[in-house]
């Protein structure tokens, strides 16, 4: 209070307008002296005298209610001020972003000036208005109390600072150019600059600086109103600012709130004298009018890469644009004049933002606000979004509205005949039920087991249904209609809320403008893979303008719920096939695409205006379009789920076109495929249902010389189309994929959908039971006739091959005859048949595949996978085990976890210990915290374990380790595992899966190993090298050369505390390294090597985590400058991508006898915060697969024939990989699927070799019991004792003559027998030495390195 005493006595007097007042104490009068000295007008400032003025006013507010900070810098670095006005703000917080959070329930607005350099209106009149609150709230004015209270308000005074100190005063018309100050520094104008919605998505942000500051504060932020201030007329315009034809002026481009714009356009305009008169009489243009004083932007004239039309389509905020006098910098003596024009209608525009709804939106259950949660308002396509804490707040005009409230996981929520009043917003709350099912029992039951199969020839599976007679007549859709993306998506919400028992709605991605790929998988038994059940797929609108696929998709998700249980046909379909459609792809370009189109192209290609058709990998030519979101999300869910069949709707023609869509010649000529007539067959299947299409003359009016015989078409004899998708689902997956073209025009009206729906009905039905044609069954293990993932199915002449499931189940579409059919697997004898295919339909054939080498060789064992399961402990966790391996057994692990928590920001190394310090004293039973060593400037390098015994030791158990920051500028890999941690350690006790993981593990996580190059790393660079070294300027990942003891003094402290106190241990199964850069996973040896020992092991475990991550796999990182880079698999060992020594993988593996696998979380060194939760999201599926990995390979224990354990034993692995038996005769080793040889060796004992088969989905055990050894020095031990004991007996006669002797001549002859003993004892060194050498020979595989040379000078050192 006593800082608002002199505010108050100074409001005692009569204020004039101007707001001047001799009476305002001084600290008061020197701050507004900065703006405007007492007795004069306002001006404008310079840019250090505007900061002055901005940190004088926030410096004479009182607490809480002022914010001052800058949102970046313009190109000559000059601040970019925003001062941020609401009441109750708390103090500043470092781990904050600039400005501070939003206020729960607080709506945000804006208001940016100076974007044009020379049109500087906006700068002083934003400073009066500051004061004029500032004031208003000391002086208790009902209305500015009122508003700061209920608003958070920010001011940007300009946001072109560097054009202002160009123009001049007085300079009405603006001369543009370098000189005239209306362009940034680099000529560039800030309004053209932003993404467009019918131009360029991605613009280059690096020569608007400006621009990329305001995006990313946008970004932190939602804003809900802003205005955007100019000069060079007196008019408010509203969205949207361009059209898709670009045409100079006259084109009204209408928003999907176009009536709440011209509300806000009209608050604006009404209050100003001269702009509600519609009439500007701006020099030169005395004609021109404005109805209203408001105007539709492109309609007045097209502006592409405009702020106003951005902040609607990417940021869910209303702007509009207001034009603020003719004059453009009009001279100082007009700014009290236009101060009186302008503040009433400021002060009613910001009052705006309270119309319309608000509430929020929160969990039925708990209470919890649900963030991101999206409110649909119905006949308005263009929903928002709430806020963190669930608040929303959607502007509307006076109306009445039904509006819904939906978030993924809970059933959505209508509110019908919601009444909008003028002025303050209806209060609208929703209460969600989620529809995430409760955890399940026993999370080992997740998998169904695949029915038994005995039958080995051919027997006839579900020929095709007849068509539904009149008797039953199926329910028709009632639906037909355009829908918009928010239409779509209540659509689907409803669906799978209304048949939850045969469906599922997911989301395989999301496209550039962040909208949901979404899928309705419809099944009777939704999210899981039934074995021996086909999968199906429809994949609608890839071309955003070509409507007809998408609208059909809906229909026949309507068809198919509805008919299930009743129609013969529907029922049948869903019982026995999986199907997913994609009603989608490109949901961006639909938005933009326009009703009646019927050959454009508006709408055709995605956000960044790429052919997603064209952007696959293709067989013939290099694509060099960067990969875009919607491909890598579709090629990830071709990847992880069993297609057999699939179709692509496409619009523009009336056929199905099949493989290939191109040829070498990049010419029109028919490309064959290897199944040419299975194609051809499966797309006669549709067009034959379609009459129109079936006579093969689709679109004589537009195309009067295409025919196509049948309806059909091979796609590159039509026309070539490199990159596109139905060619890659044929040669990168299972699927055969073909093209349908639906209609000659891609948008026809929507009175017409009902006849696309009659023509297309029987086709889409009698497509899907394609899915069942061919032959399927089952390859199994002939010893315990479990099914045998990846096995190949190969038939005679046809060179396509096709690869089983991961219950063997497989499927080979092929049209009728006769067939030679071999199945074949690593480890496996093939097996060929003879199988024939009938009209009737498929048939099954299984295959039982005996074992390579299944008979046991002279002194050798064959090991195979023999777990322990008497113990039902044990035989529960492999259980566990065999279910996380899965299909979707990590999804559901996720599923059922208690909650989930997602990284939101970084944390420096203080943050990060006390971090660590907190989960070790809130799960103390469960964890350890210890420090390895220091770093050069002495921060600690924190270890924290994580197990049921954290201090105790379990030999027989696993030990994985997780390290991250070897580079400090690449922090991303320190936040994913300390989040890694936390949701171990929140799941504890209530998550059984991972409960169980935790209690069979001992996990390491070492969160940054550079703290010292992590403290001086800069959020946002993705380029920066500051901070990969340590405070030594050493590249830690070249430190660890294998001169380790030798040189150990110089070593940097780091890498001596990680390999002392951690990797020398070799206690370790697996290591994974995070780092930043690209996004793929690299093996070992980074050091240039020609050959590398179990390779296939190392290359499995980091396809593992690879293939767990939603992209990476598909090998394209689509890194800046590097776009055209591929990594087969997303998988490539160290040398073959960036080659260099004494890397920490390297050492690991060599000396810590510890695989280890580096793995790049992205190609962006150090991201913004905000990507945080996104990656965290992309990466925990592989991480937690690392732990569920870990108890696989080979797991063993050595003991002697009396049962003693040996510990230290050599276990060779395929005549090469060494590791060695721990504390009670364990070992663990992690092995690729497949047959592996093991020898072990102990000093004493007998070598033993046996045979092990490792499974892809549980451990194998192997128990090894050695023989005391029958050789010594290498003779047999009966000849050895023989001759021993003979010479004992010479020994003991020669004794006894020369004691004889000697007790004769006693004195004289002692020293003789002194040096006698003496000899002897260089005898046993000698025999010390044999066994030594014995030892070696028995080893002699060993690493050779600086450890056995020391071991050489140590024995030498004996004599």
């Amino acid at each position: 209070m006593p800082r608002l005493l002199p505010l108050l006595c100074a409001l005692l007097l009569p204020l004039p307008p101007s707001l001047q007042s001799p009476a305002r104490a001084p600290h008061i009068k020197k701050a507004e002296a900065a703006a405007a000295a007492p007795g004069e007008a306002l001006r404008y400032l310079h840019s250090a005298e505007l900061g002055e003025a901005l940190r004088a006013l926030a410096a004479a507010a009182p607490p809480g209610l002022v914010r001052l900070f800058s949102i970046g810098e313009s190109v000559e670095k000059r601040p970019l001020w925003v001062l941020r006005l609401t009441a109750g703000l708390g103090p500043e917080r470092p781990e904050e972003p600039p400005g501070g959070a939003a206020l729960p329930g607080r709506p945000q607005v804006k208001l940016v000036g100076n974007m044009h350099g020379d049109e500087p209106l906006a700068r002083p009149l934003l400073l009066r208005l500051a004061w004029e609150l500032l004031l208003g709230w000391a002086g208790g004015d009902e209305r500015i109390v009122r508003l700061l209270n209920t608003t958070d308000l920010y001011l940007l005074p300009s946001l072109n600072p560097d054009g202002f100190e160009r123009a001049q005063e007085g300079d009405c018309g603006g001369g543009g150019g370098a000189e005239g100050g209306r362009e940034n520094s680099r000529g560039r104008d800030l309004n053209r600059s932003f993404p467009d919605q019918f131009g360029d998505a991605q613009p280059n942000l690096e020569p608007v600086p400006e621009v990329r500051a305001l995006i990313e504060w946008m970004r932190r932020n939602r804003f809900l109103l802003s205005g955007n201030l100019h000069g060079g007329s007196v008019v408010a315009s509203y969205p949207y600012d361009d059209s898709p034809t670009h045409k100079p002026t006259g084109v009204y481009s209408k928003s999907a709130d176009d009536e709440v714009f011209k509300y806000l356009a009209k608050a604006y305009a009404s209050h100003h004298p001269i702009m509600r008169t519609g009439k500007p009489n701006c020099p030169g243009e005395e004609g021109e009018t404005f109805p209203d004083g408001i105007t539709n932007g492109a309609q007045w004239y097209d502006v592409e890469g405009g702020m106003q039309d951005y902040n609607y389509v990417w940021a869910n905020c209303f702007e509009i644009t207001l034009e603020l006098s003719c004059c453009k910098y009009p001279p100082t003596s007009e700014l009290p004049k236009e101060w009186e024009n302008n503040r009433e209608s400021l002060l009613a525009f910001i009052e705006k933002v309270h119309i319309g709804v608000k509430g929020f939106v929160r969990d039925a259950v708990t209470g919890a606000g649900l963030d991101n949660a999206t409110i649909a308002v119905a006949g308005i396509a263009h929903n928002i979004t709430a806020g963190r804490f669930g608040d929303y707040h959607r502007l509307l005009v006076p109306g009445t509205y039904n509006v819904t409230a939906f978030v993924m996981g809970y059933t959505p929520v209508t509110q019908e005949n919601i009444e909008v009043k003028e002025g303050d917003a209806t209060e609208l709350n929703f209460s969600l039920q989620s529809t995430v099912m409760p955890p399940a029992p026993n999370v080992t039951q997740l998998t169904a087991a695949p029915a038994p199969v005995t039958a080995i020839t051919p027997t006839p599976v579900q020929a095709e249904a007849p068509n539904p007679t009149s008797v039953h007549q199926p329910i028709q859709p009632v639906d037909f209609r355009h829908h918009h993306f928010s239409d779509m998506e209540i659509f689907l919400r409803r669906y799978a809320n209304e048949y939850p028992t045969i469906t599922r709605l997911y989301s395989v991605g999301k496209s550039v403008e962040l909208r949901e790929l979404y899928v309705m998988e419809i099944s009777d038994n939704p999210g899981v893979h039934e074995p021996g059940e086909p999968e199906f797929k429809y994949i609608g609108n890839m071309h955003g303008n070509e409507v007809v696929g998408r609208e059909l998709l809906l229909n026949l998700i309507e068809y198919l719920c509805k008919n299930f249980g009743t129609d013969p046909e529907v029922t049948d379909l869903v019982q026995n096939t999986r199907i997913h459609i994609m009603p989608s792809m490109n949901p961006d370009g639909y938005e933009k695409s326009q009703e009646g189109d019927k050959v454009g192209t508006v709408g055709r290609n995605n956000s960044n205006n790429y052919d997603l058709n064209r952007n696959f990998p293709d067989q013939f030519f290099h694509v060099t379009d960067p990969p875009q979101p919607e491909t890598r999300a579709v090629m990830a869910w071709l990847q992880s789920y069993p297609f057999v069949l699939s179709a692509n709707l496409h619009g523009g023609s009336l056929v199905v076109n099949y493989p290939f869509d191109d040829d070498e010649q990049g010419i029109a000529i028919y490309s064959k495929s290897p199944d040419d007539a299975v194609f051809q067959k499966l797309a006669l299947a549709y067009s034959k249902e379609n009459a129109k299409m079936y006579q093969g003359s689709p679109c004589k009016d537009m195309y009067p010389a295409e025919y196509f015989p049948h309806g059909i078409t091979n796609g590159a004899h039509w026309y070539n189309v490199p990159g596109g998708m139905q060619d890659w689902n044929y040669l990168h997956t299972n699927c055969f994929e073909v093209t349908i073209e639906l209609g000659c025009v891609k948008y026809p009206k929507a009175e017409e959908l009902p006849k696309y729906w009659a023509q297309n009905r029987r086709s889409l039905l009698q497509f899907m039971k394609q899915v069942h044609q061919g032959v399927s069954g089952f390859v199994l293990d002939a010893v315990d006739n479990r099914g045998i993932l990846n096995a190949t199915i190969s038939v005679a002449d046809i060179n396509h091959p096709v690869t089983t499931y991961k219950d063997g189940d497989f499927w080979r579409l092929l049209v009728p005859g006769m067939y030679r059919i071999t199945a074949s697997a690593r480890g496996y004898d093939p097996l060929t048949k003879l199988v024939e295919v009938d009209s009737k339909g498929g048939v099954q054939v299984n295959f039982t595949l005996s074992r390579t080498d299944s008979k046991v060789e002279e002194g050798k064992v064959l090991v195979l996978n023999t777990p322990d399961t008497s113990n039902p402990n044990e035989k529960e966790f492999e259980t566990l085990i065999k279910d996380l391996s899965a299909e979707n057994g990590l999804e559901r692990l996720l599923l059922t976890s208690s909650r989930d928590v997602a990284p939101y920001r970084y944390r420096p190394y203080k943050d990060l210990s006390e971090f660590l310090r907190g989960l070790y004293l809130n799960y103390p039973h469960i964890t350890n915290l210890t420090s390895l060593g220091q770093s050069v400037e002495f921060r600690q390098i924190w270890s924290l374990e994580i197990s049921n015994k954290p201090n105790e030791s379990e030999p027989e158990e696993p030990k994985i380790r997780f390290v991250a920051g070897i580079h400090g500028n690449a922090p991303v890999g320190t936040e994913l595992l300390l989040t890694l941690a936390e949701f171990l350690c929140m799941n504890y006790k209530k998550n059984a899966a991972l409960t169980k993981l935790i209690d069979r593990t001992r996990i390491v996580i070492v969160p940054s190993l550079n703290p010292d190059g992590r403290e001086i790393a800069q959020e946002r660079g993705c380029a920066s090298k500051t901070g990969q070294t340590n405070a030594h300027g050493r590249d830690l990942d070249t430190d660890f050369t294998s001169n380790y003891t030798r040189y150990s003094a110089a070593r940097e402290p780091e890498t001596k505390a990680i390999m002392e106190n951690l990797i020398l241990k070799q206690d370790f199964s697996l290591s994974v390294a995070l780092d930043g850069g690209s996004l793929l996973v690299t093996y070992p040896y980074d050091k240039p090597t020609q050959s590398v020992e179990n390779k296939e092991t190392l290359k499995h475990l980091a396809s593992l985590y690879a293939n767990n991550h939603p992209v990476m796999h598909l090998g394209q990182p689509g890194c800046p400058n590097k776009s055209d880079e591929n990594i087969p698999g997303g998988v490539i060992r160290g040398s073959e991508w960036h080659s260099h020594l004494g890397s920490m993988k390297d050492f690991s593996l060599t000396f810590g006898l510890c695989p280890e696998i580096t793995v790049y979380t992205g190609c962006c060194y150090f991201p913004s915060a905000g990507q945080l939760p996104a990656l965290w999201a992309d990466h925990r599926k592989s991480l937690l697969s690392m732990l569920v990995e870990v108890h696989k390979g080979v797991h063993g224990i050595v003991q002697d024939s009396s049962g003693r354990p040996i510990s230290k034993a050599t276990i060779v692995l395929n005549e090469g990989l060494r590791v060695y038996t721990r504390e009670g005769g364990h070992f663990h080793v992690l092995l690729a699927p497949g047959f592996h040889s093991i020898d072990a060796i102990a000093n004493g004992y007998q070598q033993k070799h046996v045979k092990v088969f490792v499974r892809d989905d549980a451990p194998s055990s192997v128990f090894i019991i050695f023989d005391t050894e029958n050789r010594i020095f290498g003779l047999p031990r009966e000849l050895v004792i023989t001759v021993a004991g003979g010479s004992m007996s010479a020994l003991v006669l020669t004794a006894c003559i020369i004691w004889g002797v000697c007790s004769i001549k006693s004195n004289r002859h002692k020293d003789g027998f002194h040096r006698l003993r003496q000899h002897h004892d260089d005898y046993e060194d000698e025999i010390r030495m044999m066994s030594t050498g014995s030892k070696k020979s028995l080893l002699s595989h060993e690493f050779q390195d600086e450890t056995d040379t020391e071991e050489e000078t140590l024995y030498s050192s004996k004599h």
